[in-house]
């Protein structure tokens, strides 16, 4: 594929709707397990989200990708993290220095 190639608003749209109700479907993909393979997880999602809208808060782009508020999302479906994890996404997230 060509680098210079964009993907249209509406395909890049549609495909993100689809990221995220795969996130709130896929309970058992843990945020640590994400960090720890890609660098990014459900909360960075929302992050990027509010970034780029501009008026919404971090609860709210939240609430956006988890489905439901943050807080009730973690309670739920967040495990306690283990030191492996830990680990695991301080080296993933250690490879996004100078990426945007």
């Amino acid at each position: 594929m060509q680098q210079d190639r964009q993907i249209s608003d509406a395909a890049a749209a549609n495909a993100f709707r689809r990221l995220v109700a795969h996130l709130q479907h896929r309970h058992d993909a843990q945020n640590i397990d994400l960090m720890g393979l890609a660098g990014f997880c459900r909360n960075c999602l929302a992050d990027w989200v509010m970034e780029a809208d501009g008026q919404l808060t971090k609860d709210e782009a939240r609430e956006i990708i988890h489905g439901m508020p943050a807080a009730e999302w973690k309670a739920k479906y967040q495990n306690e993290a283990t030191p492996e994890q830990l680990e695991r996404m301080k080296e993933s997230v250690a490879k996004n220095a100078g990426h945007k």
